[in-house]
């Protein structure tokens, strides 16, 4: 097991992204943002740039959070899938060169007005994910779908189908466990009650190879909205972090855990930082260490490993 997480939300820039991972004494990131593009975006000269200072701070990154088919595109749209295949086309040989083998992808979000999963949309988002999977399979990457605002994200069934109708091997999950706290459960009729993390994570769990950690509290708003949240460091929320991470240790689980923050100016008061402080960059390390803290208390303190 190895910890890791979205360097990003400590900053912007990708020298504060490694500052924060060896302030932690980790070994590897998860990276989304890089100095406001991506390892998609980022000119030749750039991600020269990036490859060094990865190499002179000895850290890697594990995972890249590709906006693949995720919760922005929709799958009646031409240009939101052809952006889709042209970030892969472009970011799959800089992952070969940094030895990147999981990329973090999704399956489209709802088409609005539309049943999320009739019959002629799931045709279409199967077929573009499968060939995304297939492009990820060329270069030795797996594609790891996150449950988030997606398809697949809808519920377990919609995720367990995907898998089914893909049909495989590079196609594994990314479970999140904070995603499903302000996702609705769409199974039966509406209206559809909020998601249960746990419910979704037993039900998927042998498929997992890996898992963000987020978590939050949130209330439901009428007419199927979507929820507000709040987010929390991981274990105080309602994403049922706690009993996910021990069961993953019961389980045998020697993947990494992410951890994707999402805390706001807000967590400023809590943490008693001084004026001026750079609020980013200190919720990110403060909620690597108290995640670090939580995994222990779950048991896992032997399997610890930052390298």
């Amino acid at each position: 097991m190895f910890l890791t997480g979205f360097t990003d939300e400590a900053g912007s820039d990708f020298a504060v992204q490694l500052k924060a991972t060896r302030e932690l004494g980790w070994k590897f990131m998860e990276s989304r943002g890089i100095n406001g593009k991506n390892l998609a975006t980022l000119t030749e000269g750039e991600f020269e740039t990036v490859a060094e200072q990865l190499h002179t701070a000895g850290i890697a990154i594990n995972c890249y959070g590709s906006a693949v088919a995720n919760g922005g595109k929709s799958p009646r749209s031409e240009a939101d899938i052809r952006a889709s295949y042209d970030e892969l086309l472009r970011v799959l040989p800089r992952m070969r060169e940094l030895k990147i083998r999981l990329l973090r992808g999704m399956s489209f979000r709802p088409v609005e007005n539309e049943a999320p999963d009739s019959p002629e949309l799931e045709e279409i988002i199967f077929r573009h994910v499968r060939r995304f999977v297939e492009m990820c399979a060329e270069y030795g990457v797996i594609y790891g779908h996150e449950n988030c605002t997606n398809y697949g994200g809808l519920s377990h069934l919609h995720t367990l189908k995907l898998l089914e109708k893909v049909n495989h091997p590079n196609l594994k999950l990314i479970f999140d466990t904070g995603n499903p706290t302000f996702t609705y459960r769409h199974i039966g009729q509406a209206p559809y009650p909020l998601q249960s993390s746990w419910e979704f994570y037993r039900n998927v769990r042998e498929h997992i190879i890996y898992v963000h950690i987020k978590d939050s509290i949130a209330l439901p708003e009428p007419d199927g909205a979507a929820a507000k949240m709040k987010f929390t460091f991981a274990g105080d929320g309602t994403g049922d972090v706690r009993a996910i991470i021990t069961d993953l240790r019961r389980t045998g689980y020697d993947g990494g855990f992410s951890i994707e923050p999402h805390l706001g100016a807000e967590a400023q008061e809590s943490l008693k930082l001084p004026e001026g402080a750079d609020v980013r960059y200190e919720n990110y390390v403060e909620y690597g260490r108290r995640f670090e803290k939580l995994l222990k208390e779950c048991g896992w303190q032997s399997e610890i490993s930052t390298v």
